[in-house]
């Protein structure tokens, strides 16, 4: 009997994941955890749906068993190793008949499968729900290069819950973001990891998160969970500019000059001109300090602006001298803004 999704993800703590759907279904966004072993991969797939339309069910089923029958030795290989003589999780998009016969296939092998009710489109209906959830964030504000990320992650260390979006995202943010950055996940990937965060966090208890705009690079922020944190209180981070220069130069400076330059071209026509062109000479001639001590200039600005729209939610400010981002965790855990919900 399919199990329901509570279940299923209890179970999953112990038993492994098979995710039977075409290897583009997986990759545009999969369960955490779950292996990747396609009954019908994405030609097979598009075959079978045309002959579904053009020839009815019987002939695309028909279709269907031709195909996988040259690579079901190897597919129940695979899940062999996989299963590694433990029972094993199945879902494909809906329930239906890829994951059912690929239980059927499984128990030729001697592999007990146990299939999610509704599949994966059953989790992701869950994971949309989740975004509404009324979590009691505290967010971190404050300039750029005030260590808000690092500051974040000494919390987790210290015990506090975190949501760390730019980790999630693979991106920091600005037009910088993405340099030296793994490529990011997509927009449903996304989503899932976020999820799965949010899935294992005590609601009742505080989580922090790190001020964002509702786009992470080419990401958007689900638009509930966005809501949620423009509600949340705000603890401003204060670290002074020669510091913020210094830790950006640190950050940034192993970067490629010429993707420097080409992320620099995306903000040029609101850095103005003239602050432009002085920053691309500063970095053409290898002065990193001084093409972002210039950035600065124009990032201040936004990031002020920003911090003065939210003024009302600001509970507090805390100074940091912006070298050991534990030296403020106790300060920071010592306070108590009214909580968001």
């Amino acid at each position: 009997m399919p199990l329901p999704l509570d279940e299923f993800l209890e179970l999953r703590k112990t038993l492994p994941v098979l995710d039977v759907r075409s290897e583009g279904e997986f990759a545009e966004g999969h369960i955490r955890g779950a292996s990747n072993i396609p009954i019908l991969n994405n030609a097979e797939r598009k075959a079978v749906g045309t002959d579904y339309k053009q020839k009815g069910r019987e002939e695309a089923i028909n279709t269907g068993f031709t195909l996988v029958e040259p690579r079901l030795k190897s597919m129940m290989e695979e899940t062999v190793k996989v299963a590694a003589g433990n029972d094993v999780l199945v879902h494909c998009w809906r329930g239906g008949l890829r994951s059912s016969y690929f239980c059927q296939f499984a128990a030729g092998e001697g592999i007990r499968s146990l299939a999610l009710a509704g599949g994966y489109k059953t989790y992701r209906q869950r994971a949309l729900v989740s975004f509404d959830a009324p979590l009691h964030l505290i967010v971190l504000g404050g300039l750029t290069g005030s260590g808000k990320s690092e500051i974040l992650r000494a919390l987790k260390v210290a015990g506090e819950q975190i949501i760390d979006l730019e980790l999630i995202a693979r991106h920091k943010g600005s037009v910088f973001g993405g340099l030296m950055m793994p490529p990011q996940p997509t927009t449903e990937q996304f989503q899932n990891e976020l999820f799965e965060e949010i899935l294992a966090l005590d609601h009742t208890k505080r989580i922090w998160v790190e001020d964002e705009s509702i786009a992470v690079g080419k990401i958007f922020l689900p638009e509930a969970f966005w809501r949620r944190m423009t509600l949340a209180p705000v603890i401003e981070i204060q670290v002074d500019r020669p510091r913020r220069t210094e830790r950006l130069v640190h950050e940034y400076g192993p970067a490629r000059r010429e993707d420097f330059l080409e992320a620099m071209t995306k903000i040029a026509r609101k850095m103005g001109g003239q602050h432009f062109n002085a920053a691309k000479e500063q970095l053409m001639s290898g002065d990193m300090f001084a093409t972002i001590d210039l950035l600065l200039i124009h990032y201040d600005k936004v990031y002020q602006t920003g911090l003065t729209n939210k003024r009302h939610r600001i509970t507090d400010k805390v100074t940091w001298d912006g070298l050991d981002p534990a030296s403020i965790v106790a300060e920071l855990t010592a306070m108590r803004p009214a909580l968001s919900h």
